[in-house]
């Protein structure tokens, strides 16, 4: 009888990582069947057992949580009745917190003896670490993208491996061979609808002054969609008094981190890419300030942006929330652009983070760790 594994992912990143582990799940074990929740890359490997609903899961802030509340409360008793209908051998969980560790308490209070498995892990570690040992209740195994995650969630009693960073496996394929243009200026808004509409309005503006500087730069808009490419072009209509200075590319941000000379990045995981290809870059963020009010009174690490994480110290320029003005980021991107020891000091700080996201083998040794444990046991 085929083996039957339920995953949840309920964001883009996710969805595309998802799509990756069930392809090297598919290799290792050809009759694998895969049902659950995710995206559209994800449910073209699953199939139609596999529901898409990312445009809806997915959610920026504390105020949209809310807002669709109704709307999440009754999704989580719909994914609860599909995994006691369904009845997996394994539940894979990947990232999206808010939603995902509560179904693994509540699945656990289902069944002792389900296999529940989170990869991507949540970054408790920087806002609750001591809900660690709490998650070790009701999760079997998790896998991290960070060594210093294992480190920690083993030391607290959580079975945890190190698989790397499935973004890498993802980069590498992405890869070009060109010159930098130094009058290209990389702009990336972000992957949510709700975050461009936050944060573009600042890079538009930023642009707009490093332009007054060198009448000759250029701006390329990294959209990750369509749908994202139309609302940064409405807004470049209505507030730029160049508009051919800014061109917008759907689905080419690696290809343009390759080929600008420096980048604004919104924090996330295009800020680990741009790491990745060696672009010299400031990072911004701003969110409404209730969600950014609430996340100052839980997060305790120094940095929002994972390169800085990961170092220790800041290595980006970090622009974030009322500390997001035009002014202060252009100084920063003319410094990168004028200062060959800033650009070299932060690249060489960039292959050193790098190295610390594994070989981009991720996807396999999760899946070798999702199949591999039948003899995996439960931590109390």
């Amino acid at each position: 009888m085929a083996k039957t594994i339920y995953f949840v992912a309920g964001e883009v990143s996710a969805d595309n990582h998802g799509a990756a582990l069930m392809r090297s799940l598919r290799e290792l074990d050809s009759d694998l069947q895969f049902v659950g929740r995710g995206g559209p890359h994800m449910q073209e490997i699953a199939g139609k057992r596999l529901k898409n609903w990312i445009g809806d899961s997915a959610v920026l802030g504390l105020w949209e949580v809310i807002r669709k509340y109704g709307y999440f409360r009754q999704q989580f008793r719909k994914t609860l009745n599909e995994i006691e209908e369904s009845k997996p051998d394994r539940v894979v969980l990947i990232d999206y917190p808010g939603f995902n560790l509560r179904l693994a308490r509540a699945l656990r209070t289902q069944s002792a003896q389900r296999k529940i498995i989170y990869y991507i892990s949540p970054q408790v570690w920087a806002w609750n670490r001591g809900r660690i040992k709490k998650m070790a209740r009701f999760l079997d195994l998790v896998l991290c993208i960070f060594p210093f995650e294992a480190e920690l969630y083993n030391e607290s009693g959580l079975r945890a491996v190190f698989v790397g960073h499935p973004v890498i496996e993802r980069l590498e394929t992405e890869r070009i061979y060109t010159k930098r243009d130094p009058d290209l200026i990389g702009l990336f808004p972000g992957s949510r609808l709700r975050e461009v509409r936050k944060i573009f309005p600042l890079l538009l503006e930023a642009a707009n002054l490093l332009k007054r500087r060198k009448p000759s730069l250029r701006f390329e808009v990294g959209a990750s969609s369509p749908e994202l490419a139309s609302e940064t072009q409405k807004m470049i209509d209505s507030k730029s008094p160049d508009r051919q200075m800014i061109h917008i590319k759907v689905g080419e941000t690696a290809a343009i981190m390759q080929r600008a000379f420096a980048g604004i990045v919104a924090s996330g995981s295009a800020t680990l890419e741009a790491a990745y290809f060696r672009l010299p870059f400031v990072l911004i963020y701003k969110v409404a300030w209730p969600t950014y009010l609430a996340a100052r009174l839980v997060v305790t690490v120094k940095y929002l942006g994972m390169p800085n994480v990961l170092a220790n110290k800041e290595v980006v320029p970090e622009f974030i929330q009322h500390r997001a003005k035009p002014n202060l980021i252009v100084k920063a991107v003319w410094r990168l652009m004028e200062n060959p020891e800033a650009r070299a000091r932060m690249i060489a700080e960039f292959d050193e983070i790098v190295g610390k996201m594994g070989k981009g083998e991720a996807s396999e040794k999760a899946a070798r760790a999702i199949i591999g444990r039948s003899d995996m046991k439960r931590v109390n």
